[in-house]
């Protein structure tokens, strides 16, 4: 009976999270004259939404500049802070643990702060209208990401690396050999954290992306919801079928990386 309750909790829970999804792909489907009847079902069928947003605007164009980005920030991102947490959970030097609170110190700062800081260094570079300032601050890591690398890498067995030592073994040697194979879940959860991040990031593509060639998926969808939904021409079910098209590669890529993602969330090591 126990389990029965369970499942029936675990029932309303999963319907409760996939009723929007449900509906904006059911809504995607409809008319222009029954989007918003609240039918999950679409009455009468309209795939054609699909055919005209595509024609419409560059969406593959959108998609492509955001599978470039994302993967450059995500990798980035997951090398650089590995690089960092590695440094913080394996050697000891004067100064460690206060460097490290300032380092988690910085999780604090609003990005709203550095936002006008940082567009002036980049426009100081000459660009300030390219898609390099969408990754490329990720080159100096997160804090957050350092945060959870390094009580992952608390985890492993210290006694493996100094065997390692012993046999001649250098810190870029610890670090690529045996440091990012054994934690190669938690890389994963890194990756798959920022991937996400910079497919969904709007802020930085309204402040940086002027072309409309160089749009990333939500500047694109931005673009969209300004000429078909309220003030323009009313045709929501086009909004709607973009935004279908944006969310299905970032449920694919948790599909995918189900398995890796849930390993490395729940053996995070607290010192």
């Amino acid at each position: 009976m126990k389990r029965v309750g369970v499942w029936a909790a675990l029932l309303v829970v999963t319907a409760a999270f996939g009723y929007p999804f449900w509906w904006l792909v059911g809504a995607s489907l409809k008319d222009r004259a029954h989007v918003f009847d609240n039918a999950l079902l679409p009455r009468p069928f309209s795939p054609g939404n699909y055919v005209e947003v595509w024609q419409a605007v560059p969406l593959l164009t959108w998609i492509g500049n955001s599978v470039a980005v994302g993967l450059a920030a995500a990798a980035a991102a997951t090398v650089t802070s590995a690089l960092v947490a590695f440094g913080f959970a394996m050697f000891r030097f004067p100064g460690r643990d206060l460097l490290f609170g300032v380092v988690l110190a910085t999780m604090m700062l609003p990005a709203a702060v550095t936002m006008v800081p940082v567009y002036l260094e980049w426009h100081a570079l000459g660009l300030a209208t390219t898609q390099v300032p969408l990754w490329a601050q990720n080159l100096f890591g997160s804090a957050f990401y350092v945060f959870l690398l390094r009580q992952f890498f608390l985890g492993l067995p210290r006694e493996v690396f100094d065997a390692a030592k012993v046999d001649g073994a250098g810190a870029w040697r610890l670090f690529t050999s045996m440091g990012l194979p054994l934690a190669k879940p938690g890389l994963v959860v890194v990756f798959v954290f920022e991937l996400k991040a910079a497919w969904t990031d709007l802020v930085k593509p309204l402040i940086y992306l002027r072309d409309p060639q160089l749009y990333t998926v939500p500047r694109g969808l931005k673009a969209v919801l300004d000429r078909f939904g309220e003030g323009g021409e009313e045709q929501w079910e086009l909004v709607l079928a973009a935004s279908v098209v944006a969310t299905v590669p970032m449920v694919l890529l948790f599909l995918v990386a189900q398995r890796h993602f849930v390993r490395g969330t729940v053996t995070q090591h607290v010192e």
